[in-house]
């Protein structure tokens, strides 16, 4: 069963679906056999170029859009007040909806042209154009910049037991916001770990549902590992039937790179 977590005023699945390179006709069969498993949280971003193939996916599902957590991202690019908020439109247009779950600035730029993003952004909530909004790459000065501009709830990073992020992470806990991970897996690097693949036969799991497992099972963070296959989104999404002991969990947060 997937877990769903509750953060402040965002309740958010805990585990996702990447679609970075998700796209054509081959990336919208993808994200439909990936909702058709069960998954109700879907990622995309203006600069992966799926948009529209996710809406199309989402339509064709056969269930109420409503069911599906949409999250899209703004480019740097479009920071500015003349291509921020028609951008976003655009990005609902293909997505087929009237407002995103979760609306990510997705990544930082200067000092300044964050804040004009963030009150743009801001103001693409009070459109009602996103029902929350957030962040993604901010470190944690950043982050704590701003929230001093707009309500945001999430920040999206690369977080995986080679990068954990010790400082941001803890950061976010205590504002009660999520962390959303990607590259969960390092790309698959993670799972040539000794101690992964030790975790997997222990438990009789897969490197990836451990590694995944691991993630799930700290304090508001969320996880979106990009899956073509339906065989990996099955995979991914049986993570929710088991619990890492605190030991194993203490000894992966030990594979962590400066």
């Amino acid at each position: 069963m997937q877990k769903v977590m509750q953060c402040g005023n965002l309740k958010i699945p805990a585990l996702g679906l990447g679609t970075y390179k998700l796209t054509g006709r081959v990336g919208e069969q993808a994200i439909a056999e990936a909702i058709g498993l069960g998954y109700r949280h879907i990622d995309t971003a203006a600069f992966y170029d799926n948009e529209a193939e996710v809406g199309t996916a989402i339509k064709n599902a056969g269930i109420a859009k409503a069911e599906v957590f949409l999250t899209t991202k703004v480019w740097p690019s479009s920071f500015t007040k003349k291509l921020f908020v028609p951008g976003v439109q655009e990005s609902l247009r293909k997505l087929k909806v009237n407002a995103v779950d979760l609306l990510l600035l997705h990544w930082p730029a200067d000092e300044e042209t964050n804040k004009l993003a963030l009150g743009l952004l801001l103001e693409c909530y009070e459109k009602q154009y996103a029902k929350h909004v957030g962040v993604s790459n901010f470190n944690l000065a950043q982050c704590g910049a701003a929230l001093q501009f707009a309500p945001i709830s999430c920040n999206q990073v690369e977080y995986n037991p080679h990068k954990c992020l010790a400082d941001l992470a803890g950061y976010l806990q205590q504002q009660n916001m999520v962390l959303t991970a990607y590259s969960p897996l390092a790309r698959g690097a993670v799972l040539n770990e000794p101690l992964i693949q030790q975790l997997a036969a222990q438990y009789n799991r897969t490197g990836s549902q451990i590694v995944l497992r691991w993630l799930l099972q700290q304090k508001n963070v969320a996880a979106i590992p990009k899956a073509s296959t339906g065989k990996h989104c099955m995979e991914n999404m049986q993570v929710f039937d088991f619990e890492l002991a605190d030991e194993d969990m203490r000894q992966i947060f030990s594979l962590c790179k400066p």
